[in-house]
């Protein structure tokens, strides 16, 4: 059975969070009110003291819009989402290449700016002998890489990259074989259409379902999520927004909550849900509270299947 590997590069939503000077300042003194009369004078003795620390002080949970990279031993790179970090997958692609031409497979939930912002600092898109083909459900799919880089938005025009480039226009609900995987899309309420995606490779599936907003009382929308999840072992689901948000002020704003993500990864029976799109005005404590409080739901409401959950964060990787 082959090994899959999920490795997040993006995880915020809307428009990249930076960690700023003041966040910062207050992770370190948390940590030096921590450390008092630990004796930390070496390195390793400081490092093995950071590992202890709860992660919101010790690490961060990153400000990169959506990018999501899947591995899979003999397969060509595959990438969900061209947000920020596209750049830093870029330039990690590259180094693993060491020269050698690559073979990019990307597949686009929508064509919001937050998704395609970082195409244009994809260096792979800039080096002839790389192979880049865009998958996605909207017709204006080409049209929307193209006009971010035109004048006067971006300095250097569509037109002059070296990569070889393909655009492709997929029908949801359709199964296709692609870099080889069986992929099929879904549309999603979001305004202007989203599309989520499930991966199946050797016996493992992997659903990338951003940018939607699931609501419970409609029972026909809710059974096609449930069998869209049935039996995955990733659900990277848009948890951006609190139930309250969700069902009040923020309602049919094309996001979904946490609480919703693990009702339906409960009822479809997914293996492993991973919270996504975080709200960009969250700091890191407050994205590390959601988590702990949806797995606290997912124990009090669990029955005799389990759902783990987890925070997205810039740099997670799993292994399937």
């Amino acid at each position: 059975m082959d090994t899959m590997q999920v490795r997040f590069w993006g995880t915020r939503g809307s428009i990249p969070a930076a960690l700023t000077a003041q966040m910062l300042r207050d992770k370190l003194v948390h940590a030096l009110v921590a450390a008092a009369g630990h004796g930390l004078d070496t390195p390793e003795k400081a490092g093995a003291f950071a590992d202890t620390l709860p992660f919101p002080v010790s690490h961060t949970f990153g400000g990169n819009s959506p990018c999501v990279e899947l591995l899979a031993d003999g397969a060509p790179r595959v990438l969900l989402d061209m947000g920020s970090g596209a750049r830093p997958a870029g330039l990690e692609a590259l180094r693993q290449l060491a020269g050698k031409p690559g073979e990019f497979h990307i597949f686009m939930s929508h064509l919001h700016w937050d998704h395609i912002m970082g195409f244009p600092f994809f260096t792979p898109a800039y080096i002839p002998g790389h192979s880049i083909r865009i998958y996605g459900c909207h017709a204006e799919l080409e049209h929307a890489f193209r006009r971010q880089q035109a004048p006067p938005s971006f300095p250097v025009d569509f037109s002059r990259l070296g990569a070889r480039i393909e655009f492709v226009q997929l029908e949801p609900g359709r199964d296709y074989e692609i870099a080889g995987y069986r992929v099929v899309a879904k549309l999603q309420a979001h305004g202007g259409d989203s599309y989520g995606y499930r991966f199946e490779r050797g016996g493992k599936t992997v659903i990338y379902s951003t940018d939607s907003e699931h609501k419970l009382d409609d029972i026909a929308q809710t059974d096609g999520f449930i069998d869209f999840f049935r039996a995955a072992d990733l659900v990277i689901f848009d948890a951006m927004y609190s139930l309250a948000d969700a069902i009040s002020v923020k309602e049919d704003w094309g996001h979904s909550s946490n609480m919703v993500g693990v009702e339906l990864c409960q009822l479809a029976q997914a293996r492993h849900l991973v919270l996504f799109h975080h709200e960009p005005a969250y700091d890191d404590a407050t994205i590390e509270r959601v988590w702990r409080e949806t797995q606290r739901l997912e124990e009090i409401t669990r029955g005799e299947h389990a759902v783990q959950v987890t925070a997205a964060y810039d740099g997670l990787q799993i292994a399937l």
